[in-house]
């Protein structure tokens, strides 16, 4: 349900939203007894991430969709322009309202959807919690709106200090825009009287700032959000991406090519010895942020992350419960396990999500990754499998 490892993460999150924790624990209770005494069928998921536009105003060269390998790249617009209508989105939320799932809208960058408060507001007159996944970089148009539509946590990227963030988004005055968003949110919180949007921020470990993680702790003290999550770098090679396609077009007849916005030619040039002293002086560090790494690998398993491709943890468990945990709505309306899994049992404009979440092709594929337990691209390409 959640392994070990991330008990101290989610303890930290719970002090700063006690409700939610209580209802995550309980949805993934009731997902987890799914996952061991049902034949693929699932109890309703705690979380559906709402895929609201392909289209991205960064190109963060580490990103597997708009990066220097980035899959969204080779989309025709035809595809970059689809979007489910704000009516669309609300029908959906209607119908997923009655077991009030946590609702996070991400992109791209959810911001660039028009209308994208609307949806917010919606969202929280039907009584459910709604995040958002961005890039901060159009915070400070929208702070009012934010804190007014009821918005309840912020999960934004900072890369660094000034200069390695705006290095690494490929952007001058991204670090100045996210800053200007975060205080501009801060004083319309204080006008309003309001506790929400915590702001919690996640920091993708790469080759740039790796050597610097207490520095970005202090970035994060300096703006004064909530929370810090340090995540580790995701990379594949082609030989994992090929065997991860031949098996989806063997046993799916589906090809993956999302997958290949995470694959890297070379590894990564970061010294794990390095990072693993980085890693060792954020967790000593007394800060009013709440700081975590996730996944929380101990340093055995941070050298073999970062000296090879191929990657078998020794502290998690190796399994995938992420299909009956969450799932992901893109913006042609296709329902996803994962955002990145090219693998669609079902689509809102032609079925209902509650339809669609327990049908036979999805369970058929939660009975495969039951039996697999992973695919080859899990280890290194996706994280939600450190998660539960």
């Amino acid at each position: 349900m959640i392994a070990r490892r991330n008990i101290a993460k989610m303890a930290q999150k719970a002090l700063s939203d006690p409700g939610y924790a209580w209802q995550a624990f309980h949805k993934r209770l009731r997902s987890a007894l799914s996952y061991h005494l049902y034949d693929g069928r699932s109890a309703w998921p705690e979380t559906i991430s709402l895929f609201l536009t392909y289209k991205c105003n960064l190109t963060c060269y580490m990103c597997g969709q708009w990066g220097d390998a980035g899959a969204f790249k080779a989309f025709e617009d035809e595809v970059l322009r689809q979007r489910l209508s704000k009516e669309e989105i609300c029908a959906f939320i209607d119908d997923v309202a009655s077991f009030r799932p946590n609702i996070t809208l991400f992109g791209g960058e959810p911001m660039l959807y028009k209308g994208w408060t609307d949806i917010v507001a919606h969202i929280k007159r039907r009584r459910m919690r709604c995040n958002m996944v961005t890039n901060g970089t159009l915070m400070d148009v929208y702070a009012g709106a934010i804190v007014e539509a009821g918005l309840d946590e912020i999960i934004l990227s900072i890369d660094g200090p000034e200069e390695v963030h705006d290095r690494t988004r490929g952007a001058a005055g991204t670090f100045a825009s996210i800053l200007r968003g975060v205080r501009a949110v801060a004083d319309a919180k204080a006008r309003r009287g309001a506790r929400h949007p915590i702001i919690h921020v996640n920091c993708t470990i790469t080759e740039e700032n790796y050597r610097d993680l207490d520095g970005i702790v202090s970035v994060a003290e300096e703006m004064g959000v909530n929370g810090l999550n340090f995540h580790h770098l995701l990379f594949i090679n082609q030989e994992m991406y090929d065997q991860h396609d031949a098996i989806f077009q063997a046993r799916f007849g589906q090809s993956t090519p999302d997958w290949k916005g995470f694959v890297w030619d070379h590894l990564p040039r970061i010294d794990p010895e390095v990072l693993i002293a980085q890693v060792e002086k954020v967790a000593g560090r007394r800060s009013p942020v709440a700081v975590s790494v996730y996944p929380n690998f101990v340093p055995e398993e941070v050298r073999d992350y970062y000296t090879g491709f191929e990657f078998t943890s020794k502290s998690y468990k190796n399994r995938c419960m992420s299909l009956w945990m969450a799932a992901w709505v893109f913006p042609d309306g296709q329902v996803r396990p994962y955002h990145t899994m090219n693998f669609s049992p079902g689509n809102i404009r032609e079925q209902s999500f509650r339809e669609i979440w327990n049908n036979d092709r999805y369970r058929d594929y939660r009975r495969e990754i039951k039996r697999r337990k992973r695919f080859p691209v899990c280890a290194k390409g996706c994280t939600e499998l450190y998660r539960y």
